[in-house]
């Protein structure tokens, strides 16, 4: 009898176990999906996710193109987001999977970051969604608006008390080399204005970085 009861309480702890664990390898409400493409990865020179990535990537590091915002629901996981396709808008988890599909049928590298401090995450996911309709910021200027993606993650993660979570720097989009790619030379020519090399601003990779995120370890092509 008492190895019976023994076996119970195991099992029970093993459960509750097994319970915690998978809360905390789902995504939450919230959290920022960076989407990476791989240093060896072939994508067009001429392509918007070509200059991003040869702006904002290193040598030894992942190129981050791109960040979104999750919320998460009772039966579906959305995703909030500012890109060229969309402008800002909220659509299912597979809708964002299937945008950033790879050129050969693969997925990019997600990482997932979540706040270390994540009792304002609802709210800031809110702040969000004033944003909702709002075109993509071609111009990638502040105060004009339009939202690039890591631009609406900022605007939208504000405190009660008035204070960004993230910090602007000053904008870069030139190459590892120094180089300005071409893309930005010619966008920003149709557009008629200069590269906004330097102007106060953010980026994915610069924002992954944050003191304030952690790096959760969560699958996003399984379904919750």
């Amino acid at each position: 009898m008492l190895k019976k009861s023994i076996f119970a309480v195991f099992t029970v702890a093993a459960l509750l176990h097994s319970c915690v664990r998978s809360s905390e390898d789902r995504i939450r409400t919230g959290d920022l999906i960076f989407v990476g493409i791989p240093i060896d990865y072939s994508i067009e020179d001429d392509s918007l996710e070509g200059a991003v990535a040869s702006s904002t990537g290193s040598p030894d590091s992942l190129n981050l193109i791109h960040v979104a915002i999750a919320e998460v629901s009772s039966d579906t996981t959305w995703i909030i987001d500012a890109t060229i396709a969309h402008g800002v808008d909220r659509h299912p988890l597979d809708t964002f999977l299937t945008d950033f599909t790879l050129k050969d049928g693969s997925l990019p590298v997600f990482i997932v970051k979540r706040l270390k401090d994540p009792s304002n995450a609802a709210e800031y996911v809110e702040n969000c969604k004033r944003f909702l309709g709002q075109p993509y910021d071609v111009h990638f200027l502040p105060d004009n608006d339009s939202l690039y993606c890591s631009e609406l993650v900022r605007d939208s993660y504000v405190g009660p008390d008035g204070n960004y979570v993230f910090d602007i720097a000053p904008m870069n989009f030139k190459d590892p080399e120094g180089n300005m790619p071409l893309y930005w030379e010619q966008l920003f020519g149709l557009l008629g204005q200069s590269v906004p090399q330097d102007v106060p601003g953010t980026n994915p990779q610069e924002m992954s970085r944050s003191e304030a995120l952690k790096t959760v370890e969560v699958s996003l092509d399984k379904r919750y």
